[in-house]
């Protein structure tokens, strides 16, 4: 009903009166298809809309972003937004998973408001300027940041001043909101357009799946088709109420609309410019020169008196210049030079399975004396210890790694990707050039896994006294639904189904000298999760025997042997 309402308006009103009425009562009520106000008559475009519920009239509150632009050397593969490039300026890469979310906003948006028009690249865009594409990817497989990414508390200080809408639940701020996630979103702003595209039953604003469709429904409100230069304006004005975030969200937009290409998770390019800690310039002013209108026609002055007509002068020999001492330079500080020591990011447990990536990765936050973040510092990661796990750069599986410290003070170390060697090893970061104490993260690799053991067929396994069982056992093993591939088996001939003790009769393999075992270790399955077991005989006993077979991570299978 409000969408209707709104494109009546849009057509033309019977008069002012009837038509800001209707405008003022959508407005208030906060319906999506509200009709955005007119120009406050000034042609400032800022006060031409009224999306967001929030106290700042703007999704993200007022908040700072970066201002970081896009490099002048353009992708320049105009619609490639299907068919990626695999290569191209680093700009241009979106991390997997960031990508996938804003592409399936799009598709959302298609069938539910198609009217929009909304484009992908425009989500990349904000995404861009608001937090670096999720700090360049860091989320895990469900789309959900590995740590929430906080605005400044927005106390008036600086910012808006916006009380608590959440009571914490979203900011940890009981005070004043902040800005939450990936596309910034204030909690009060969520409240409204939050949504659930990831299917988990949560609307998370830390998610990239559900801040990103929130963002896209977000712009489409009020019945914009963002097709439309003017509506398009509108739309990211009212995520910010900045005519700079906008001229920087459009440079973005139009540079993602000329090609990108995906990226692995975590390696995005993390910018460093924000809109709250750009300097300050302002114009030297210039004095205008005092006029004051003459009152009366001025009198003739006294006639000047000639100059004397010169005669021959003797030359004058030039000055000697007298030497200037050269000036020794003063090097300035770098960035290094002022940090005073570096903490711990936020880093979860770093835990991978052999032959894995770890989802989580090790960072760190510079800061000086005063425990200000420090940008543009040089933070060396390095593998310690005995192991094959190997830093993901992008020159190919490194032991060590240095990375540049974003805005916030951040060094990110590259992906994780564990070996095949398990057990612990540290990764120590330390600042380039600097004797300051470093920074150890224990790191742990743990043998392949299987829940769940199978037999590929249901032959009976039988043999007469003192002779070779008739066929093979063949087991595939899985781990969450997917291929186990290179897990160890332990074959065991058990006692009974409640005594796993091996029993000392009955079947049994042969060692490499012909001799009679009944447990077989490191036995491990191929690329496709399959075991085939070495041959079995049978003794001299007749009767049922059971073997067992078991594997870390939990799964077991129990065969029946007959002999007969």
């Amino acid at each position: 009903m409000a969408a209707h309402i709104g494109r009546r308006l849009r057509k033309g009103a019977t008069s002012t009166a009837v038509a800001a009425a209707a405008v003022a009562a959508l407005s208030a009520s906060q319906a999506p298809g509200a009709t955005p106000p007119a120009d406050a008559g000034n042609g400032d475009p800022q006060a031409a809309d009224a999306t967001s519920s929030s106290p700042g009239g703007s999704a993200t509150g007022g908040s700072p972003y970066y201002t970081d632009l896009p490099p002048l050397n353009t992708p320049d593969k105009s619609g490639t937004s299907v068919n990626l490039p695999a290569v191209g300026p680093s700009e241009a890469g979106i991390p997997a998973t960031v990508l996938a979310a804003y592409k399936q906003a799009e598709t959302h948006l298609k069938a539910a408001d198609p009217g929009c028009n909304l484009p992908w690249q425009l989500l990349a865009g904000i995404g861009k300027v608001e937090s670096g594409q999720a700090r360049g990817g860091r989320v895990d497989a469900n789309g959900t940041t590995t740590s929430p990414i906080l605005g400044p508390v927005l106390n008036g200080v600086g910012f808006a001043n916006i009380s608590d809408t959440d009571d914490g639940a979203y900011d940890g701020d009981k005070t004043h909101d902040r800005a939450v996630g990936p596309m910034q979103f204030i909690p009060s702003t969520w409240a409204t357009w939050g949504q659930d595209a990831n299917g988990d039953g949560l609307k998370d604003p830390n998610n990239i799946y559900d801040a990103a469709r929130a963002a896209g429904m977000y712009l489409c409100a009020n019945d914009r088709n963002l097709a439309v230069k003017a509506d398009l304006d509108r739309a990211i004005l009212s995520y910010n109420r900045s005519t700079e975030y906008l001229r920087t969200v459009l440079s973005w937009f139009e540079y993602y609309k000329r090609g990108t290409h995906q990226v692995p998770d975590g390696t995005g390019v993390l910018p460093v410019d924000r809109s709250d800690n750009k300097p300050v310039t302002r114009p030297t002013p210039v004095p205008s020169p005092s006029v004051t209108p003459p009152t009366t026609s001025p009198s003739p002055g006294p006639k000047p008196t000639p100059p004397p007509t010169p005669g021959p002068s003797k030359p004058v020999p030039p000055a000697k210049p007298t030497p200037t001492p050269p000036t020794t330079p003063v090097p300035s500080p770098s960035p290094s030079d002022t940090v005073a020591r570096i903490k711990d990011a936020g880093t979860g447990a770093l835990s991978a399975t052999a032959g894995g990536r770890f989802i989580e990765r090790p960072a760190v936050v510079a800061l000086d004396r005063a425990g200000r973040p420090v940008a543009k510092v040089a933070v060396k990661f390095e593998i310690i210890g005995a192991t094959d796990a190997r830093l993901a750069t992008a020159t190919g599986p490194a032991t060590s790694a240095v990375v540049t410290t974003s805005a916030d003070g951040t060094a990110t170390a590259p992906p994780l990707q564990a070996g095949e060697r398990t057990g612990e090893f540290t990764v120590r970061a330390t600042v380039v050039g600097r004797a300051l104490p470093g920074l150890d993260f224990t790191a742990t690799v743990t043998e392949r896994q299987a829940d769940a053991l199978t037999r590929t067929d249901d032959k009976a396994l039988t043999a007469a006294p003192d002779a070779e069982f008739a066929g093979q056992v063949e087991v595939k093993a899985t781990h969450k639904g997917a291929v186990a591939a290179g897990v160890a088996l332990t074959a065991t001939m058990i006692t009974s189904a409640d005594d796993p003790a091996v029993n000392d009769k009955g079947p049994f393999f042969k060692d490499e000298e012909g001799k009679p075992v009944r447990t077989l270790a490191g036995l491990k399955t191929d690329a496709d999760g399959v075991l085939r077991l070495p041959k079995m005989y049978a003794d001299g006993q007749t009767g049922t025997f059971l073997l067992r077979l078991t594997a870390p991570g939990g799964a077991t299978l129990t065969v029946e042997l007959q002999v007969a």
